[in-house]
Parts: structure tokens; sequence; C-alpha cells
């Protein structure tokens, strides 16, 4: 069964560093964006066989949205 999952990704000086916010404590990291990103994918293919099938959905349901903004700083 195929999930579509939120991964958020950030780069800093050592890397990317990716997690699930859906699926607490499924992180990863990697020193390319595409490392990263088959690094999270296999976390979170790990994190979701460990939950009984009725609970998949229960972790998988929150909607998430994400935007960016311009702020000012004096």
């Amino acid at each position: 069964m195929s999930y579509k999952v939120s991964i958020i990704i950030e780069k800093d000086e050592y890397g990317y560093y990716a997690f699930c916010p859906d699926l607490e404590g499924c992180q990863s990291q990697g020193d390319s964006l595409e490392e990263v990103i088959a690094n999270i994918k296999e976390a979170i293919e790990l994190y979701l066989e460990t939950l009984p099938k009725d609970e998949r959905s229960v972790y998988l349901s929150k909607e998430i949205l994400t935007t960016t903004m311009e702020v000012k700083v004096a």
C-alpha cells in the first residue's frame, strides 16, 4: 500500500536533515539532497512497518500546510 507523507528537509553546513512531522521521531540525514530523500523514504517505510495497520491511517491523517513568508527585523 502507498501513502503520501509530508517531509521537511533542512540544509546546514553538515549536509541535509529530513524529518516526517506525521511520524514522531522519524528522521534521517544525508550528504546530498538525493541521499537524504532516499534515507528518509527508507526510514518512513520502516517506521510504518512497525505500526499495526489500523494505526497507520491515524498517524497519517494530519493535514500539514507549509508556506514561506517575508518578515522584517528591526
